[in-house]
């Protein structure tokens, strides 16, 4: 009985998730806060990584940065509560369309699709800091792609029927309460 008051089929509003994202922004701020900490420690030894190449900037962030808030989210929801600390403060979960436990393959790809816009746009800044040849249209372009693919997500449960994002439709996944 407890299970079925649980998953009583009440969509998810916005606002829960936003505010189980806001959670996990605590937890990514954290993490923010300790690489500039280590930063200042290293300093003369991970300047060139941001100073040298656009290429290389970009994997070096992504490798400190983007892989492993990437990482907590496809690994906590892909795990046996399938939600991050921040959903499991709000009480969702991230389950397969039919309510179905998610293993780590789908999280992974969930994950992909939803940082997509933010690593594009951290590939678009770096190439703006550091000359790399684009024109300023290819750099107006990808922004737009970022803006656009963003507006997308935070649009897009508005007309799904489950109020799923793209990236749950593409999944196939969708946020439960648990």
């Amino acid at each position: 009985m407890a299970e079925k008051e649980r998953t009583d089929g009440r969509k998810v509003s916005f606002g829960i998730r936003v505010g189980a994202f806001l959670w996990d922004y605590v937890m990514i701020s954290g993490y923010i806060l300790f690489l500039i900490g280590v930063s200042f420690l290293i300093r003369p030894l991970a300047n060139p990584l941001f100073t040298t190449n656009p290429l290389l900037a970009e994997l070096t962030g992504f490798l400190f940065l983007t892989l492993p808030i990437y990482l907590y989210f496809a690994w906590l929801e892909g795990s046996k509560s399938n939600a991050t600390w921040g959903k499991r403060k709000m009480g969702i979960r991230v389950a397969g369309i039919h309510g179905q436990t998610i293993g780590l393959s789908t999280s992974l790809l969930r994950s992909a699709i939803k940082f997509f816009p933010w690593e594009l746009a951290h590939f678009t800044i770096w190439h703006m800091i550091i000359p790399s040849g684009y024109s300023d249209f290819t750099f107006y372009s990808l922004l737009a792609m970022v803006y656009g693919l963003v507006l997308l997500y935070l649009i897009s449960p508005l007309w799904s029927k489950n109020n799923q994002t793209v990236y749950d439709s593409l999944a196939g996944t969708i946020v439960r309460y648990k």
